[in-house]
């Protein structure tokens, strides 16, 4: 027969031993001598016999009980012990997402650069830790990452938006691989984020606007160290903060060369440099070439230049960011050298668009290098002549 509220409140405990008295499909209560009653269920699984425990009577109600016994055989019938998967219940009920997350980015903070892995967290900490952070991550759902992310969304900062949702989604994904839960609820989400529009930096690329901004850098009247800086910013044409951030260990004036590891790409990145490049250098070497940095900052903390010092520059002379920006002189560049006939292939080496292949991209560093220096060098000499004729 089945139990009853009435009969198991009406059960006496033996004194020599515990006893069992059955509900129904495997499912029982235990009843102790101390008196304390237990609610259990007998199955086998892999040909082996084991027992689940359901609850205590009458913290867990007969009802309850019932219940877990009905979910513990779809387990069953599913190929799912029901012990393993209870214990992987109660991992996720431990694992707030915020501890999940913290365990995620620890994992893979050896194959990540000090700056970035802060910038994860803290985009964690300010977007999705005040509204998920403390539920456990097997409780999470869509709605609720959605509603992380709607802020962002109504604000039009959809570039953060779809960031923030793809760390999340790799969150899940760590999750899942450590057993913590089944899916990733972020998936639905992806189709709710609009698309970001994608906005080229603003370059010029005509030859007549090339050369104006040339005549008006070279009067451009700064510090000595933007002075030199604005000037080799177009005949290098690396990334702003690659310029900037120039050290002296990394130039050798006899190979006329630049070496240095590039942080975006991972690689070992060579630059030729032009006579013109290296009179610059020449330069400005006797007044910031006993320090670190090429370009240092103007404040003397040993730091280098500030990375929106060519942009007001640029600004100062006129060029608001619709108009040029400190990362255009490489799409000016790569439009012109393209547009002069030189090869595709040494451009993109030049620019440091490496393979994402590492061995690949490790051999590529030097890839088309006598090329490349006949390419910096004609440049220099074309940015001359840009400046000194008259359009």
């Amino acid at each position: 027969m089945s139990l009853s509220d009435t009969a198991i409140k009406k059960l006496k405990p033996r004194e020599d031993k515990a006893f069992k008295v059955s509900d129904e499909k495997g499912m029982y209560l235990l009843v102790r001598p101390n008196g304390s009653k237990y609610f259990r269920f007998d199955y086998r699984f892999e040909g082996k016999r084991k027992t689940l425990a359901l609850g205590i009577y009458p913290d867990t109600s007969l009802k309850q009980a019932r219940e877990k016994h009905t979910k513990a055989r779809e387990a069953l019938a599913q190929g799912i012990d029901p012990n393993e998967k209870k214990k992987i219940e109660k991992t996720a009920t431990n694992h707030t997402f915020e501890k999940s997350t913290r365990d995620y980015l620890a994992s893979i903070a050896h194959n990540v650069n000090e700056t970035t892995q802060h910038k994860k967290i803290r985009r964690f900490e300010l977007h999705t830790f005040p509204n998920i952070g403390a539920m456990p991550i097997g409780d999470i759902k869509s709605p609720d990452i959605y509603q992380s992310l709607k802020p962002m969304i109504e604000s039009k900062k959809l570039e953060t938006a779809h960031r923030i949702h793809s760390e999340i989604s790799l969150v899940f994904s760590y999750a899942i691989a450590h057993g913590l839960i089944d899916y990733d609820p972020a998936q639905a989400v992806a189709p709710q984020i609009p698309s970001q529009k994608v906005t080229h930096r603003a370059a010029l690329t005509e030859p007549k606007d090339v050369a104006q901004l040339l005549r008006d850098i070279y009067h451009y009247n700064g510090t000595f160290v933007v002075q030199c800086a604005f000037k080799i910013s177009p005949l290098l044409f690396q990334r702003p903060g690659e310029i900037r951030q120039m050290e002296w260990k990394d130039i050798d004036f006899k190979a006329k060369e630049w070496r240095y590891f590039v942080t975006k790409t991972k690689v070992l990145h060579i630059v030729p440099l032009s006579t013109q490049s290296i009179a610059i250098l020449n330069e400005i070497k006797p007044l910031t070439g006993n320090g670190q940095y090429v370009f240092p900052s103007s404040r003397g903390d040993g730091r280098p230049m500030s990375s929106g010092t060519i942009l007001t520059a640029l600004k100062t002379l006129g060029y608001d960011s619709n108009t040029m920006t400190a990362h255009g002189f490489r799409t000016t560049a790569s439009t012109l050298l393209n547009e002069q006939g030189w090869s595709p292939d040494a451009i993109e080496r030049q620019l440091c668009h490496m393979p994402k292949d590492a061995v690949r991209a490790a051999y590529n560093r030097a890839q088309y290098l006598d090329e490349r220096r006949r390419l910096m060098q004609d440049w220099g000499n074309y940015l001359d002549n840009l400046r000194n004729t008259n359009h």
